[in-house]
């Protein structure tokens, strides 16, 4: 191998499904694979991080220079990290060791992506996942985002609404928080111009457990609603929000 030396034939699989033994190397372990169904077990659970390799690469946001770092040959310390990932972690659990594996190659395809250091409680070690949020994007961008807020509760349906709303060179950037309604429900948010003109920013089912309840007896029902959209407005051309329903029924007003 080019990158280090494999201990084991068994410990190559990581290595042959990164693409990185010659020819000679290569040869070798497949004359193994075909008789060691364990090894062939374990190189078709690597080969299903292709498409999730495939999706992260056309994901991320590069520019040219990163680009080519995305698909360049990974760095001699980073493959090391990984086949010991893979080797230790197939020692500890199966199902386990797959997912640090996959977050492991994760790093090679992420290049400059923000990371945090995971820690093994059973196997004593730590691996540097990609930072993800345990949010929605929605409830992301109103937590860190917005530029401004405002809220309101209607005094007849008693839906509370909190609106969020970010300046972008297109027009404005929307993020609703929604409590306390019950569904089934098909609802919109719309933004309406202080000419009176409206947009739809962003449409949602609310579904029969609701959303924002704190008495709900299904736990889905207690947490709020987090959706986000966009209207070609500018934030000082609204004059407020409203939450309806399809048939047109309001839910609440917010000033913008």
């Amino acid at each position: 191998m080019t990158a280090r030396e494999i201990s084991s034939e068994h410990e190559a699989v990581g290595a042959y499904a990164l693409g990185v033994l010659d020819v000679v190397e290569a040869a070798a372990f497949e004359q193994h694979m075909a008789g060691c169904d364990a090894c062939a077990e374990q190189l078709e659970e690597f080969m299903r991080l292709e498409p999730l390799l495939g999706m992260m690469a056309e994901a991320a946001p590069a520019s040219d220079w990163e680009s080519s770092r995305l698909y360049a040959q990974p760095d001699a310390r980073v493959l090391d990290r990984l086949v010991d990932v893979v080797v230790t972690e197939r020692r500890t659990k199966r199902r386990r060791g797959l997912y640090l594996v996959a977050a492991a190659a994760a790093l090679i395809v992420g290049g400059p992506l923000a990371a945090t250091a995971i820690t093994s409680e059973d196997a004593g070690s730590s691996v540097a996942l990609p930072h993800a949020h345990s949010t929605s994007p929605a409830e992301d961008a109103f937590f860190n985002h917005m530029d401004r807020k405002t809220a309101a509760t209607d005094p007849v349906s008693k839906a509370v609404a909190t609106v969020g709303t970010e300046t972008k060179s297109w027009g404005t950037h929307a993020v609703l928080e929604l409590k306390n309604v019950k569904g089934p429900l098909k609802c919109s948010l719309i933004a309406v111009s202080k000419t009176g003109n409206e947009e739809v920013v962003t449409s949602w089912s609310v579904p029969k457990w609701g959303y924002g309840l704190p008495a709900s007896t299904d736990e889905r029902g207690k947490n709020p609603l987090y959706v986000h959209g966009g209207t070609g407005m500018a934030p000082n051309d609204i004059d407020h929000f409203e939450v309806r329903t399809s048939d047109g029924k309001q839910l609440v007003s917010i000033d913008a």
